[in-house]
């Protein structure tokens, strides 16, 4: 999937304009990246298309303990949108990243999330 039809499947799942479901893309890859392990990242940005592969790459391999408000806290900080809307960004974000990177590596990366984000993608 390119990055254009990655973002378009975003804008149009959180219902947001194209520009902003770039920002919500790229905040919540980001803190995905920040939340999770480097390997796991590093596993994820194999199946990213290429212009979307910077958000993913981690410089480090600790993953940084934040809870599910925190990671919406940076999301719509990013994004420059009130919470709710960086809640259906992220939903929208990872819906689409699942499909891209398929079941296993998506599953292997939500394990190491809060339990809220359970909830969050079973809605996407």
């Amino acid at each position: 999937m390119a990055e254009l039809a990655f973002i378009d499947k975003v804008a149009e799942r959180a219902g947001v304009p194209e520009d902003t479901a770039r920002l919500l893309t790229e905040g919540t890859l980001l803190t995905l990246a920040a939340r999770i392990s480097g390997g796991e990242a590093d596993d994820l940005v194999e199946h990213v298309p290429d212009q979307l592969r910077p958000y993913l790459i981690k410089p480090t391999e600790p993953a940084e303990p934040f809870s599910y408000d925190e990671f919406m806290r940076r999301v719509a900080e990013h994004a420059g949108v009130d919470r709710a809307t960086a809640e259906r960004g992220v939903a929208a974000v990872l819906s689409a990243l699942h499909e891209t990177v398929g079941h296993k590596e998506f599953t292997d990366a939500m394990a190491q999330l809060p339990r809220e984000f359970g909830r969050l993608v079973a809605t996407a």
